[in-house]
Formats: C-alpha cells, sequence, structure tokens
C-alpha cells in the first residue's frame, strides 16, 4: 500500500491572509502561479504513482479540487473521492482580522495541537478525523480487491502532518516541532509488513522538545 499525500498548489489565502476576511476557506482559490505549480507538478505525481490504477481521496476544498484537476490524472485514476475528512483546520467562517492574529498569538502560547479556535477545531480535532479516515481505508483496501494499492491523497499541509502523526504515532512535541511541506511537494508513506515509512522527512523550525525524531 503506497500513499502519496500532495498539498495543494498555491492559493489565494496563501499570499493574502485578509483573504480568509472576505471569502469562505473552503471557497479560497489557486492563484495564478498556484495553477502554474499544479500543472507543472503533474508530470512529477504521475511519475510517482506508476502506471496505476490510482484511487484519489481529495479535501473539497476549492484549491485541492482545481490542483488534481491541474494534475491531468484523469487516465491513471479508477476511483475519486472528495473526502471531507481531509480538509484544513477549521478556523470558523469569514474571519475578523483582528480576532485572526489573537487566535494565532494563543494558539502559538497554548500549543498548535491543543488549542481549540474559538470558532472552530483544535489540531487533536484533525487529528482524530484523519486517523479515522486512514483506518477506514486500510480496511477498505482489505475488503474491496479492486481498490487499486496506490492512493493519491490532495489535501492541506496541517492534514498531512497529522496524517503522518497517526501512522507514526509522533509525540505532540514532535508535531509541533514540524512544518508544512512547500505547494505540491509530496511525500510517499508506504504501508509494508505491517509498518509505515516514510520517503523524506517533513521540514523542522526547531528540534523537537522530548528529543524525538521522524
Amino acid at each position: 500500500m503506497r500513499i502519496i499525500l500532495l498539498r495543494h498548489a498555491e492559493s489565494l489565502g496563501n499570499v493574502d491572509e485578509l483573504a480568509y476576511c472576505r471569502i469562505p476557506d473552503h471557497a479560497l482559490p489557486l492563484t495564478t502561479k498556484g495553477e502554474e505549480q499544479a500543472r507543472a507538478a503533474g508530470p512529477v505525481v504521475r511519475e510517482l504513482l506508476g502506471p496505476g490504477p490510482v484511487a484519489v481521496y481529495v479535501s473539497p476544498y476549492v484549491r485541492t479540487q482545481r490542483t488534481l484537476q491541474l494534475l491531468d490524472l484523469d487516465d491513471m485514476v479508477t476511483r475519486t473521492v472528495a473526502e471531507p475528512r481531509l480538509r484544513e483546520q477549521d478556523w470558523g467562517n469569514l474571519q475578523d482580522p483582528v480576532e485572526q492574529e489573537i487566535q494565532k498569538l494563543k494558539r502559538h502560547e497554548f500549543g498548535h495541537f491543543f488549542y481549540r479556535l474559538e470558532h472552530g477545531e483544535s489540531g487533536a480535532d484533525v487529528d482524530d478525523r484523519v486517523a479515522a479516515f486512514l483506518a477506514e481505508l486500510k480496511d477498505r483496501m482489505k475488503e474491496d480487491h479492486d481498490h487499486p494499492d496506490t492512493v493519491l491523497l490532495v489535501t492541506h499541509g496541517l492534514t498531512m502532518r497529522l496524517l503522518c502523526r497517526r501512522a507514526f504515532s509522533w509525540s505532540i512535541d514532535l508535531f509541533e516541532s514540524l512544518s508544512n511541506p512547500n505547494q505540491v511537494d509530496p511525500r510517499i508513506l508506504t504501508l509494508a509488513h505491517g509498518k509505515w515509512s516514510l520517503d523524506r522527512p517533513f521540514p523542522q523550525w526547531r528540534p523537537s522538545p522530548d528529543g524525538t525524531t521522524q
């Protein structure tokens, strides 16, 4: 079983934080640069996936759906599922710019994993839903013999990190020391003989306080 994890291309929210104050998070589009990134990533992702067939699970947000579309992989994909559990951490509805900064400061002081955003989710909430998705995916692949062994997940940076945290039982300290990958910068999760492996680590902005490593 192989899972290719892919963060969406550059979105409007990545270059203009005030966009979250006027456009719902799920509706934020890719930028022109993001569209170019997604197209350029297509051949790279295709090579990673191999000859196919491939199952795709994609966050239902506009920026992830558009990234998948621009990868142009339709000829090798046998099933595509819009999976809400792969969405970004929920910050609530349209955000107030002052409150947005207050929430970010509080989350940094409290800890990104346990701090529950005032009108949204904590990292722990996202952790729970990606764990449920991963367990269901493993069961589905065991029971459905037509399900491809190679899976592409088009999702979000924090969601990618938390899915790997569950797969490897990383500590909370280690998770909070990791940064998101760059846009359309893939990671490959492989399950063999009951053990997960990751092709390369996530960026790390500080050593984990508890001394653990990826």
